[in-house]
């Protein structure tokens, strides 16, 4: 994994996420990250899908006005939160919190490499506090 943080935003996988949500009007990109999470049902959940999943959690914690972090790596997802004034459906949050849930679970290659590290606990204070400010 291509990691240089513990933030939702700070690895490849979000960077390339985040570059497909450029030129998108709407939320359909969030809601496919959060569809090809759900597909995988129980089966083991890869970390480029879960990668994808917490970028699209950070984009609608953003849109509801709780940015939590600015830094290098979030001012593309803030530049297009700015021109795409959205508010996220009830559902949507919904299937966010349940997406969260389900990264943070069994079968989770992302949460698993994040065990193996020395920040395992900041990594995990960081995805809790995504829930809190996208879906609470």
């Amino acid at each position: 994994m291509g990691a240089w943080g513990h933030l939702a935003l700070d690895n490849d996988s979000a960077a390339d996420w985040v570059y497909d949500l450029e030129g998108r009007e709407d939320l359909s990109l969030v809601e496919a990250a959060l569809a090809s999470l759900e597909e995988v049902g129980g089966e083991y959940l890869e970390q480029d899908l879960a990668c994808a999943a917490l970028a699209a959690c950070e984009v609608l914690a953003r849109l509801r006005g709780k940015p939590g972090h600015h830094n290098a790596y979030t001012q593309k997802v803030d530049a297009w939160v700015a021109q795409h004034r959205l508010l996220p459906s009830p559902a949507l949050l919904q299937r966010a919190a349940r997406a969260i849930e389900r990264i943070l679970g069994q079968e989770s290659e992302l949460k698993e490499l994040w065990e193996e590290s020395d920040d395992a606990s900041a990594w995990r204070a960081g995805v809790e506090d995504l829930k809190l400010r996208a879906t609470a």
